[in-house]
Protein backbone atom coordinates (compact mmCIF):
# COMPACT_ATOMS: atom_id res chain seq x y z
CA UNK A 1 0.00 0.00 0.00
CA UNK A 2 1.54 3.23 -0.84
CA UNK A 3 0.06 5.05 1.84
CA UNK A 4 2.79 7.91 0.90
CA UNK A 5 0.47 8.99 -2.24
CA UNK A 6 -2.99 8.90 -0.46
CA UNK A 7 -4.97 11.72 -1.23
CA UNK A 8 -6.58 11.52 2.22
CA UNK A 9 -6.87 14.74 4.13
CA UNK A 10 -4.81 15.58 6.70
CA UNK A 11 -7.27 16.66 9.30
CA UNK A 12 -10.78 15.35 10.35
CA UNK A 13 -13.34 15.49 8.08
CA UNK A 14 -17.13 15.57 8.64
CA UNK A 15 -19.08 12.48 7.00
CA UNK A 16 -22.52 11.82 5.70
CA UNK A 17 -22.45 8.38 7.61
CA UNK A 18 -25.89 7.09 5.74
CA UNK A 19 -23.63 7.47 2.65
CA UNK A 20 -20.87 5.73 3.31
CA UNK A 21 -22.98 2.67 5.19
CA UNK A 22 -24.67 2.14 1.78
CA UNK A 23 -22.94 -0.94 1.00
CA UNK A 24 -22.79 -2.37 3.96
CA UNK A 25 -26.32 -1.26 5.08
CA UNK A 26 -25.58 -0.77 8.48
CA UNK A 27 -23.65 1.91 10.05
CA UNK A 28 -21.55 -0.22 12.84
CA UNK A 29 -20.46 -2.92 10.30
CA UNK A 30 -18.72 0.31 7.85
CA UNK A 31 -17.14 1.43 10.98
CA UNK A 32 -15.85 -1.99 11.66
CA UNK A 33 -14.40 -2.35 8.25
CA UNK A 34 -12.45 1.07 8.47
CA UNK A 35 -11.34 0.22 11.60
CA UNK A 36 -9.92 -2.78 10.80
CA UNK A 37 -8.21 -1.63 7.56
CA UNK A 38 -6.99 1.80 9.91
CA UNK A 39 -5.40 -1.26 12.22
CA UNK A 40 -3.66 -2.92 9.30
CA UNK A 41 -2.26 0.63 7.97
CA UNK A 42 -1.15 1.78 11.35
CA UNK A 43 0.98 -1.57 11.58
CA UNK A 44 2.34 -0.94 8.34
CA UNK A 45 3.23 2.57 8.83
CA UNK A 46 4.97 1.90 12.26
CA UNK A 47 7.11 -1.51 10.69
CA UNK A 48 8.24 0.81 7.83
CA UNK A 49 9.49 3.24 10.08
CA UNK A 50 10.80 1.30 12.41
CA UNK A 51 12.73 -0.05 9.69
CA UNK A 52 14.08 2.98 8.65
CA UNK A 53 14.61 4.05 12.23
CA UNK A 54 16.74 0.73 12.56
CA UNK A 55 19.34 2.28 10.23
CA UNK A 56 20.29 4.92 12.48
CA UNK A 57 20.37 2.83 15.96
CA UNK A 58 23.72 2.69 18.09
CA UNK A 59 24.31 0.39 20.14
CA UNK A 60 26.59 2.45 23.02
CA UNK A 61 26.87 1.08 26.51
CA UNK A 62 26.35 4.18 27.84
CA UNK A 63 23.25 5.72 28.02
CA UNK A 64 24.19 8.76 29.24
CA UNK A 65 25.79 9.35 25.77
CA UNK A 66 22.70 10.53 23.53
CA UNK A 67 23.57 11.57 19.59
CA UNK A 68 21.02 13.73 17.73
CA UNK A 69 21.06 12.44 14.48
CA UNK A 70 19.50 15.14 11.91
CA UNK A 71 18.28 12.64 9.58
CA UNK A 72 16.43 10.38 11.60
CA UNK A 73 14.81 13.82 13.28
CA UNK A 74 13.71 14.49 9.49
CA UNK A 75 12.11 10.88 8.99
CA UNK A 76 10.54 11.38 11.67
CA UNK A 77 8.46 14.32 11.02
CA UNK A 78 7.45 12.96 7.77
CA UNK A 79 5.53 10.57 9.13
CA UNK A 80 4.24 12.51 12.36
CA UNK A 81 2.82 14.59 8.94
CA UNK A 82 1.22 11.76 7.31
CA UNK A 83 -2.26 11.00 7.38
CA UNK A 84 -3.56 9.65 10.61
CA UNK A 85 -4.59 5.55 9.45
CA UNK A 86 -8.23 6.24 10.24
CA UNK A 87 -8.36 9.06 7.57
CA UNK A 88 -6.51 7.01 5.09
CA UNK A 89 -8.92 4.15 5.37
CA UNK A 90 -11.80 6.21 5.47
CA UNK A 91 -10.47 7.36 2.47
CA UNK A 92 -9.77 4.13 0.88
CA UNK A 93 -13.56 2.48 1.88
CA UNK A 94 -15.37 5.78 -0.12
CA UNK A 95 -13.38 4.72 -3.09
CA UNK A 96 -14.25 1.52 -3.21
CA UNK A 97 -10.12 0.45 -2.63
CA UNK A 98 -11.30 -1.92 0.44
CA UNK A 99 -12.11 -5.56 0.34
CA UNK A 100 -14.13 -6.59 2.96
CA UNK A 101 -16.82 -9.54 3.50
CA UNK A 102 -19.02 -11.05 6.11
CA UNK A 103 -18.99 -14.74 6.83
CA UNK A 104 -22.37 -14.45 8.64
CA UNK A 105 -24.01 -12.65 5.85
CA UNK A 106 -22.32 -15.65 3.19
CA UNK A 107 -23.70 -18.58 5.47
CA UNK A 108 -27.17 -16.91 5.88
CA UNK A 109 -27.10 -16.68 1.41
CA UNK A 110 -26.50 -20.23 1.51
CA UNK A 111 -29.17 -22.03 3.76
Amino acid sequence: MNYKKTNAPGTTVNRDMMELCADTGNVYETVVIIGKRANQISVEIKNDLSKKLQEFASYNDNPEEVFENREQIEISRYYEKLPKPTLIAAQEYVEGKVYYRNPAKEKEKLQ
